[in-house]
């Protein structure tokens, strides 16, 4: 075992197979990183854990053009990654979902030429195969996709063919096989946040609707209730912001982290807000310790309601929300953004993928223990 580096109280090693670490007295203070890595470089790519706890990785754009169609399955016992096959066709910026059967629902993307996909397909863990459903019936990349209460899966916004940034929404349904309209977003978004609330309805979050030079953040937020399959605006928010991650606190409310505005790298957040559901408003939070933008998926609530960010800068963050404090941890040695982080059963975060702005998609996976 090779020790790479320590600093602000993360130790971080590497090895090929290293089953979770047992804590120490001396050791409870630390945080450990255990370095793993995945068969080929992605960014874009998704992160699933599957019901019998291991983590489906697919698909995402490695080095140079190459856009990749394989899978990948995260041990958490010893963690490694062993091969799963391939999907239908190579994509990236496409969404995956756990069903309540425990097959995965993988849905549109970007295939070779930068082309939007309306293919589904479903990975059967027991089977360890892949089968088609679906399709969409709009192609998209770049969406947002949420298992519903009811068990059926709501796709919305993304980008279409060309340039066209979409407005439409559709649900899945896993009984049927296919997809069926629902009613379309207020507005057009690609790069906002989807997510379920308590009461069964979705909240939609920020990001932007055209792109560079004439790029339009959004600040507008609204909720997708699937007793009438209809959105309606709420909030909102107190900044525009895309790129930028959500997550469902214990309370019921939703953390609103980072992202930025039209000047992405240059005009990135370090706030932080929290809607209400009960009221349909935001209200300012305790901000990062650091600016973070592209870490959608890259934000897990912890046991015990900390919540890790792990994306958008070289270290990750934990942020607390009874007392606002952060700590910061040892630096992975670049900044991953549109990365994957993923609670694993026994409390443990694996983070797999992204790329920097001064380097190319990686390779490097990690598996975080907090104390």
């Amino acid at each position: 075992m090779k020790t790479l580096v320590v600093a602000a109280g993360l130790l971080l090693v590497s090895c090929a197979a290293i089953p979770a670490p047992t804590p120490s007295p001396t050791a409870a203070a630390e945080a450990t990183v255990v370095a793993v890595a995945m068969s080929v470089p992605r960014a874009a790519h998704t992160a699933t854990k599957l019901a019998d706890g291991r983590v489906l990785v697919a698909g995402g754009f490695g080095l140079g053009d190459r856009i990749e169609s394989s899978m990948e399955l995260f041990a958490p016992t010893t963690a490694t990654f062993t091969a799963a096959g391939a999907m239908d066709a190579p994509r990236h910026s496409h969404s995956a979902t756990l069903l309540t059967d425990g097959r995965v629902l993988i849905a549109g993307g970007y295939t070779s030429g930068a082309e939007r996909l309306a293919t589904a397909v479903l990975y059967d863990p027991a089977r360890g195969a892949i089968t088609p459903t679906g399709p969409l019936l709009a192609p998209r990349a770049d969406h947002t996709a949420v298992l519903l209460a009811d068990g059926r899966v709501l796709v919305a916004g993304g980008t279409g063919p060309g340039t066209t940034f979409l407005a439409s929404a559709e649900v899945y349904d896993p009984s049927l096989g296919t997809f069926s309209a629902v009613g379309s977003m207020r507005d057009a978004r690609e790069a906002n946040t989807l997510t379920l609330l308590a009461d069964g309805r979705v909240l939609v979050a920020g990001g932007h609707r055209e792109r560079s030079p004439n790029t339009v953040v959004l600040a507008g937020a609204e909720l997708f209730d699937p007793r009438i399959a209809s959105f309606a605006p709420t909030g909102p928010m107190g900044v525009r912001r895309a790129k930028h991650d959500a997550v469902r606190l214990e309370d019921g409310s939703v953390l609103i982290l980072g992202g930025a505005d039209e000047r992405d790298d240059r005009g990135a957040y370090a706030s932080a807000e929290r809607f209400d559901p009960r009221s349909g408003t935001f209200s300012p939070a305790a901000a990062l310790a650091q600016a973070r933008y592209k870490i959608r998926g890259m934000t897990v609530l912890l046991p015990g309601g900390r919540v890790l960010v792990a994306g958008g800068a070289a270290r990750p963050e934990l942020y607390s929300l009874t007392t606002g404090s952060r700590t910061i941890g040892a630096s992975f040695g670049r900044a991953p953004m549109i990365g994957t982080a993923t609670l694993l059963d026994d409390g443990r975060v694996m983070l797999a993928g992204g790329y920097s702005l001064t380097g190319p998609a990686s390779r490097d996976a990690f598996v975080l223990t907090v104390p």
